[in-house]
């Protein structure tokens, strides 16, 4: 009886072992498989934005596409446009390049459309005394672009990719009451400034064609990177799912060598 009893709970133990061994070994196949669909996608992202960035320059998108505007097919789209800037309306976001630490200086344009449209005009060092920060007015006037464009300011061009608005940072929030920021949120700095008609994204300005005046953003320093660890992911867990399956069959190996005699 004891012995009938101990192969029972013996072979109960070995199903409930193979049972846990399936279901991680399903698991793990599955988030390897999920891994591999990632990699593609990656894969495919970052050759669509090379595609983007070394293309030839489009309209920016004008007010009436704005709602239209998402990552996925707009994102790093190499664009051009042209108005005049809101002078004295700068925002300096923090930026860590491999030049330093520094900001980029945000400045709105007004276009012809009657939009505003944010240009990233570049990269300044900190403490380089180049670029004074602008201090956020209490309230903008209601026609900011008609009042710059009386004001004689002269037309621009600009060219440069377009980047749909950053959100703030989970670590660390953008604080306009101080006019602190770490992103380049948009919609929150037109806001702070009273700015109506912003688009949802901003243009990386490119590089100057000439020299650059000593402490002047120098613009076409975007960094398009992307992580792409999915391959290691998936390798990891693949590889774990062997594990689990070479466990379990010795497992169920072991169990059927006949028990040896004392």
């Amino acid at each position: 009886m004891t012995t009938g009893a101990s192969r029972q709970r013996s072979r109960a133990l070995r199903v409930s072992l193979a049972i846990a061994a399936g279901l991680m070994f399903a698991g793990f196949f599955a988030l390897g498989t999920w891994q591999i669909f990632r990699l593609q996608w990656k894969l495919a992202l970052i050759e669509r934005v090379e595609q983007r960035v070394h293309a030839a320059p489009v309209a920016a998108p004008a007010i009436a596409q704005w709602p239209q505007l998402n990552a996925e097919a707009d994102d790093y789209r190499r664009v051009r446009l042209s108005g005049v800037y809101l002078q004295g309306s700068d925002t300096q976001v923090l930026a860590s390049l491999d030049r330093g630490i520094g900001y980029w200086v945000l400045t709105p344009l007004c276009t012809a459309d009657g939009g505003i449209v944010m240009i990233n005009r570049g990269f300044i060092r900190a403490g380089s005394g180049g670029w004074a920060p602008q201090p956020a007015p209490a309230a903008a006037a209601a026609d900011a672009c008609g009042a710059a464009r009386a004001a004689g300011n002269a037309p621009v061009s600009i060219t440069g990719l377009l980047r749909l608005s950053e959100a703030s940072g989970r670590l660390r929030q953008n604080e306009p009451d101080r006019n602190y920021w770490y992103t380049r949120d948009v919609q929150a700095i037109a806001r702070m400034r009273g700015l109506p008609a912003v688009a949802p994204y901003f243009v990386d300005a490119d590089a100057a064609a000439g020299p650059v005046a000593e402490g002047a953003p120098i613009g076409g320093l975007t960094v398009v990177s992307f992580a792409n660890s999915h391959l290691v992911y998936a390798v990891t867990w693949f590889a774990l799912a062997l594990m689990v399956a070479g466990g379990a069959a010795w497992v169920v190996r072991e169990g059927r060598k006949p028990p040896t005699s004392a």
